[in-house]
């Protein structure tokens, strides 16, 4: 920053806010910083008893606040996500669609390291609604060496995007429902209507539902069953305790499944089980299979809200995803839910 007369400001920078007070009528920043100086701001400074302001000093190489912000958050973001004009040196990133937001948290890490630059953002691998804001960007002073800015492109563009929205596809769900007192309905399934409930209100179809005994064999066959027609996602519902009689795991595995986890370590949910079934020799399984606890049926949120819509956005859910759960994997069960605004699963 350099101190010059007013007077010989004209067309350069301010490098801080300049308040007014009149009294009883406004106090607040008359000139912001950034703010170009005119001919005709020269008697307002005077009045404001400013005969000397502080200016940006340029060198070679020099980037303005506003020019680093809207280079940082292109290099940032991926599909789905737009950005606000600079703002007082800050740029704003909004979804433009609904969908799962993913943040490399490793190279928001490295950006957060380049000297003068910062980026932050919401939790990533949760659901965000069109036109929220899930992140901003600036530079710490009101100019920075250009090389800075240079140096979280490059990463960017080697590793990047480091934000980006994934939207939900439309699946086909079919559900599994176990256990003899449905099957030979001593009971009435009270599962089923939860799970379609969730699923429509992602977009999904259920194409089918099937009841089985606490047999390995047929929930197996049930879930074959359910493919054959078309569904691309299966739920099975019920029958994954320890208990003698709950096979479910064992039905899913019977499937030839790669399973990713039995076990999670969240509460509610700790009986989740997930596998893929290839649908190609080799590649990675095109149909989730996911054992959903009972919790499921009557708790608000639970493991089927930190998995299922990664599973709908064709994000990949690794057994280190699932271990990750355990920080924040506690729901705290508030009497009024603000999920996903909260630490579950965080």
């Amino acid at each position: 920053m350099k101190v010059v007369a007013v007077q010989d400001a004209i067309g350069m920078l301010l490098a801080h806010d300049m308040t007014q007070i009149l009294p009883g009528e406004f106090k607040g920043p008359r000139f912001k910083k950034g703010h170009m100086i005119c001919n005709e701001d020269i008697p307002h400074l005077l009045n404001m008893g400013k005969e000397h302001v502080g200016i940006i000093e340029y060198r070679e190489g020099d980037i303005h606040e506003n020019d680093a912000a809207l280079r940082m958050a292109k290099a940032l973001v991926g599909e789905g996500i737009e950005l606000t004009e600079p703002a007082e040196g800050k740029v704003k990133m909004i979804a433009k669609e609904a969908g799962l937001l993913k943040i490399d948290v490793d190279l928001l890490d490295e950006i957060n390291e380049i000297e003068d630059l910062m980026a932050s953002t919401i939790h990533g691998n949760r659901l965000v609604d069109a036109e929220m804001v899930i992140g901003g960007t600036r530079i710490i002073p009101l100019i920075t060496d250009v090389k800075n800015v240079e140096a979280m492109e490059k990463l960017c563009q080697e590793k990047g995007p480091a934000i980006k929205i994934m939207p939900l596809q439309p699946f086909k769900i079919g559900i599994v429902t176990t256990g003899s007192e449905v099957f030979y309905k001593r009971i009435e399934d009270k599962f089923g209507p939860v799970i379609r409930q969730k699923f429509d209100e992602f977009g999904c179809e259920v194409v089918g539902q099937i009841f089985a005994n606490d047999n390995a064999d047929m929930i197996t066959e049930a879930i074959f069953k359910l493919i054959d027609i078309g569904a691309t996602m299966i739920t099975c519902t019920g029958g994954m305790s320890v208990d003698p009689d709950d096979v479910t795991p064992v039905g899913i595995r019977n499937t030839g499944a790669n399973i990713v986890t039995y076990g999670a370590p969240t509460l509610p949910g700790a009986m989740f089980m997930l596998g893929y079934l290839d649908q190609v020799p080799g590649q990675l399984g095109q149909i989730p299979i996911v054992g959903l606890p009972g919790c499921v049926m009557y708790a608000r949120r639970t493991i089927f809200d930190l998995i299922v819509p990664r599973l709908l956005a064709n994000d990949p859910v690794s057994k280190r995803d699932i271990i990750r759960l355990g920080h924040g994997g506690m729901c705290l069960e508030c009497e009024t839910c603000v999920f996903p605004n909260c630490g579950f699963g965080r």
